[in-house]
């Protein structure tokens, strides 16, 4: 089989190499890979490996969907024959709190850029049957990650609240589709007049131009009280999402664009008692409810681009010159 693999960090060891296809062990299970969606933290790896202990030669990519091709003694969860994509974290099942020690697919563990992949049966969840595997790859991450914010840690979104999505990459759109099948409203912010028309033809609620002072037009169109919950992918200078914000609103800090370190004015964050949490994806139990709210609510993943395999470096480019929705690379393979 083939996979896209480095020797050491930078883009520029980023090489197609030829290995065995692997054979799955006791409790494991050999998937061939349909997609891989990209996430701006697989370049982030790549670049720096964002400080973690990465083992050479390294496979990048964290999110897949494939098929089911052999399975090792005593794997129940799923069979041979059957759609599947992979948890983003190795053990995390269920529970806000996170067991210690856990590891991360194309992180601390190996990726899936890569035409099989060897996974343990805990790690993998049945794909929505309503998604082809190129929107079905998109869950894992990103729209697990807009899915755990609003619904499964802090306070949970209500039907006629509104969500502020800030950008329009994978999270924050999924974090508007979500909003509009539970009910509420969703306003999205960004800095192109060309993504927001995008947006608004997928529903979006309301459409804010990004720049100083953007607050002032999401609190005139939620009529002076501000949103209740915003997906914070940004990051850096967070006044505006504070004077965004309604009271008692919950802000969730997934993205860093803006740099490592937030800047939260006191006063109100104090005057609003407003929730900040910050949000590491999610567990397996929220990605299962997750592909069933896909398949209840018939939502369609954002896909802006697919790649075939041999152009993960194109789909790379894609991803670092911002994406509308997500970019996947579809990959297919063979035994030889």
């Amino acid at each position: 089989m083939q996979q896209w693999q480095m020797t050491t960090l930078g883009e520029a060891s980023l090489k197609l190499a030829s290995v065995e296809v692997p054979t799955p062990g006791p409790g494991e299970v050999l998937v061939k890979v349909s997609a891989v969606s990209l996430n701006y933290r697989d370049a982030l790896m790549i670049d720096t490996g964002m400080g973690l202990p990465v083992t050479f030669p390294f496979v990048p990519g964290s999110d897949m969907a494939g098929e089911v091709v052999t399975v090792g003694e005593g794997v129940t969860r799923v069979s041979v024959g059957e759609r599947v994509i992979n948890t983003f974290w190795d053990r995390w099942h269920e529970g806000e709190l996170a067991p210690a020690g856990l590891q991360i697919f194309g992180g601390t563990l190996q990726g899936v850029l890569r035409e099989y992949a060897v996974f343990d049966e805990a790690a993998l969840v049945r794909a929505p049957s309503t998604l082809d595997d190129v929107a079905a790859s998109t869950l894992t991450c990103a729209g697990l990650t807009a899915w755990f914010a609003l619904f499964a840690t802090g306070r949970k979104l209500a039907p006629g609240e509104t969500v502020l999505s800030i950008g329009t990459g994978g999270v924050a759109l999924f974090g508007a589709q979500l909003a509009l099948a539970h009910g509420a409203k969703a306003v999205v912010v960004s800095g192109s007049e060309e993504k927001l028309a995008r947006a608004a033809a997928l529903g979006v609620t309301y459409g804010v131009q990004r720049r100083e002072g953007w607050a002032d037009g999401v609190r005139r169109l939620t009529e002076g009280r501000g949103v209740e919950q915003v997906l914070e992918l940004a990051g850096g200078d967070m006044r505006e999402t504070m004077a965004a914000l309604a009271p008692n609103g919950k802000v969730s800090v997934i993205g860093t664009l803006g740099g490592d370190f937030l800047q939260i004015p006191v006063y109100p964050m104090l005057l609003k008692r407003a929730h900040v949490q910050g949000i590491g994806v999610g567990h397996r139990q929220g990605l299962e409810a997750l592909s069933a709210t896909i398949d209840r609510h018939g939502i369609t993943p954002v896909v802006d681009a697919v790649y075939d395999f041999a152009d993960a470096a194109q789909a790379l480019s894609h991803l670092r010159r911002g994406a509308f929705g997500k970019v996947v690379v579809r990959v297919g393979g063979s035994v030889a």
